[in-house]
């Protein structure tokens, strides 16, 4: 039976957990973005003899659980803060996912863009600067949100590392009060309200795009 006190007083506990739970997500996302557009940068224009273990390392991550990343980093690098080994696990989970939705923003930039930049000599450099980055960034920025938003969902994850996000502080208090019905209620609610504004905006971004397009 639902227990309206014990609702109140584990809120507060649930709202200090969301707070690491949402940096995590900054941060790890933040991670995330940088190393994919790195890993699609080398695997477009790197030697092969060095595209080929970035490229198997990053279909190793994906074909690993998450739950396994953070375990065996938990086990192999032991004395690390357990948010700062969260968020580079997370980081470089979704990093190799992200990777290759900046793969198809930039493919699908297009022939005659790549054309027009040797037509007038541009510099390689600032090809990529400021002709071909900005016109993929714009073509991926709806699934990057989608990835946004799938990582906080998976934040929970990070509670077998003891990282105290907000699943593992509705779990404590549960538990120290035999009220895990209200806490991990509340916990929901959090994730609801947090998240569902954000695919709705990622939605509404996407349209407008295609409607630009």
């Amino acid at each position: 039976m639902w227990d309206g006190q014990a609702a109140l007083d584990a809120l507060p506990v649930v709202l200090k957990g969301f707070g690491f739970t949402l940096l995590a997500t900054v941060l790890g996302f933040a991670v995330a973005a940088v190393l994919g557009l790195l890993l699609a940068l080398v695997g477009r224009t790197a030697p092969r003899g060095l595209t080929a273990p970035v490229n198997g390392a990053a279909a190793f991550v994906r074909s690993t659980p998450l739950l396994v990343q953070l375990f065996a980093a938990w086990v192999l690098v032991p004395g690390v803060d357990a948010l700062v080994l969260g968020v580079l696990v997370l980081g470089v989970h979704y990093a190799a996912y992200l990777s290759e939705v900046y793969r198809a923003g930039i493919d699908a930039v297009p022939k005659g863009q790549w054309e027009a930049c040797t037509a007038l000599s541009l510099p390689r450099r600032r090809v990529w600067r400021a002709v071909v980055l900005p016109q993929a960034v714009r073509n991926v920025l709806p699934p990057l949100g989608n990835y946004a938003v799938a990582m906080f969902k998976e934040t929970p994850l990070l509670s077998v590392i003891t990282v105290h996000e907000m699943v593992h502080e509705a779990n404590t208090f549960g538990s120290a009060h035999f009220a895990y019905l209200e806490s991990f209620t509340l916990a929901a609610a959090v994730f609801l309200l947090a998240s569902w504004p954000t695919s709705v905006l990622v939605r509404r971004l996407e349209a407008r795009l295609a409607e630009g397009a």
